[in-house]
């Protein structure tokens, strides 16, 4: 999908083939399949507190740092990437999962904190989180601000965090985002144009309906693949943000249910892993990066079905987005990582590793309090016997 969504613009821009964006893609999957191979053998144990904190540290100098006129690059009068050459790296894809790293840590080794005041709880989140996400707003990118809040968000939850603080953060974030929307007042038009996309058409709205207009001649099954209309000078970023609307003009709703399919997939077998995994730590993990896989392809699904505002977040692991991809092939080397253990118990708890044993050991395996209770009645028995020959 990215070489059909990019080639046309290839061709047109540079002649040949417009292979140049599908290679790269090809590049940086490679580069996150090793990634993933790395995080499954060795992240656990690599991810210890001061790895995660310079991580974070590291990746908000970072974001500080593209801000920095000459050495971030401006593409749409957005400051997000390091650039050299056809070589691009957006460091707030690395911040996001920093975040779920540390958050996770700090709710895994304070769970008691949790109860002992909004202020006292939250506190050393906000700290880490604010600035980091104050930096991704700034550049401006509202979509990435988003996935991080909502991914955080929801690891509060499944950490218990109390109704009453999840409602102050809300409070909190609808007054961050009435102010980012003064600071730029052309995200109020973004934000208002998804309700009516074709009477905008000219203006904000262009991205909306060019979306639904190829996802509508699409139909069930698709003009087929290679075969988009909407891909070529009609429908912006068709290889990345939108790329969702180039499968479904391609490959009909058929292939947009199969995508949303797969991330269904992708839910179940990270909350399973979630489930089964053997400490706080770990299963606080797991539901991170599952959350941020999810939220970032619920977001970008609903943008392009013109379900919720243009955010500028790409679909995951099939956009035109190497960081992105990046990050994400390392998530899931994380959660590969986290279930590994958990099947390795799984068997014991089967009885598939379990090693032959007689009945009498199969009996003090199950009950092991069983030898002591004989040992202790026959000692008892036999103090009796001697008491009485005496």
């Amino acid at each position: 999908m990215v070489y059909s969504a990019s080639s046309p613009l290839g061709v047109i821009n540079g002649g040949g083939y417009g292979t140049g964006e599908f290679f790269m893609y090809l590049f940086a999957a490679a580069l996150g399949l090793v990634a993933l191979r790395l995080g499954e053998q060795f992240g656990l144990r690599l991810l210890t507190p001061e790895l995660v904190r310079m991580l974070l540290l590291g990746s908000t100098l970072l974001l500080l740092a593209v801000l920095v006129p000459g050495i971030g690059r401006n593409v749409n009068g957005a400051r997000r990437w390091f650039a050299a050459g056809p070589i691009q790296f957006q460091p707030s894809e690395l911040t996001k999962l920093a975040l779920v790293l540390y958050v996770a840590r700090y709710l895994a080794d304070k769970p008691r904190r949790l109860q002992s005041g909004f202020k006292q709880a939250l506190a050393p989140i906000a700290v880490a989180v604010g600035p980091a996400c104050l930096l991704i707003a700034i550049e401006p990118d509202l979509g990435t601000t988003l996935v991080c809040v909502l991914t955080l968000i929801a690891l509060l939850v499944v950490a218990g965090v109390p109704g009453s603080y999840l409602t102050r953060i809300a409070l909190i974030l609808v007054g961050g985002l009435g102010l980012m929307i003064l600071v730029h007042p052309y995200e109020a038009a973004r934000l208002t144009s998804f309700l009516h996309p074709f009477a905008q058409r000219s203006g904000p709205g262009w991205q909306s309906a060019q979306s639904q207009m190829a996802i509508g001649s699409g139909g069930l099954s698709g003009v087929g693949l290679g075969q988009s209309i909407g891909k070529a000078m009609w429908l912006p970023e068709a290889q990345s943000d939108f790329i969702l609307a180039v499968v479904g003009e391609e490959l009909g709703l058929a292939g947009i249910l199969v995508v949303i399919s797969l991330y269904g997939l992708i839910a179940y077998a990270g909350m399973r892993t979630a489930r089964r995994a053997a400490t706080r730590y770990t299963k606080l993990l797991a539901s991170g990066l599952t959350s941020l896989i999810l939220c970032q392809g619920i977001l970008n699904i609903f943008v392009v079905l013109g379900i919720a505002p243009l955010t500028g977040v790409p679909l995951p692991f099939i956009s035109y987005a190497p960081t992105n991809l990046l990050v994400m092939l390392t998530s899931v080397g994380l959660l590969l990582g986290i279930a590994r253990p958990a099947a390795r118990e799984l068997r014991l708890v089967d009885g598939n590793e379990e090693p032959k044993r007689s009945g009498a050991a199969r009996e003090r395996a199950i009950d092991p309090d069983r030898d002591r209770r004989y040992r202790g009645s026959r000692g008892a028995g036999a103090g009796r016997r001697r008491a009485a020959e005496s």
